[in-house]
């Protein structure tokens, strides 16, 4: 089993760089508040810390969780990407999607946020897969 815990940690910090970007005025932002019904106001009001430091965590659990699967020696940055993708896409962003659909929201809202998740462990399967 091969972990290496700076690929792990780099992953999970990615999260935040690649929702940085994703839900910035340059890509999604837009879309997204108003898919969500937020206002400026109602994004002030977040507890920044608290809702960071809380994404933080629970992507290191994501990103360990692919490690763990991508622990063989015999792991590479193909099959990194690969696995990644079927996680992200055949088993986070489906459910996300199901879960979406029963709660009414659009489809704007589940491809903006679904490809959110496809993306992100697209690349994580790349970063642990490459960075043995």
């Amino acid at each position: 089993m091969i972990i290496n815990h700076w690929a792990v940690l780099t992953s999970a910090a990615f999260n935040l760089v690649l929702g940085a970007i994703w839900y910035s005025p340059l890509l999604f932002f837009k879309s997204w508040k108003r898919e969500n019904n937020l206002t400026d106001e109602d994004l002030k009001k977040v507890n920044a810390p608290v809702v960071y430091g809380t994404t933080f965590l629970l992507s290191l659990l994501m990103s360990y969780n692919l490690a763990f699967f991508l622990g063989d020696d015999k792991t590479d940055t193909t099959w990194g990407i690969t696995a990644g993708f079927l996680a992200g896409f055949g088993w986070a962003a489906a459910i996300f999607a199901v879960i979406a659909l029963f709660e009414q929201k659009s489809w704007r809202y589940i491809l903006i946020n679904g490809g959110y998740i496809v993306v992100y462990f697209t690349t994580i399967g790349f970063i642990l897969g490459a960075w043995r």
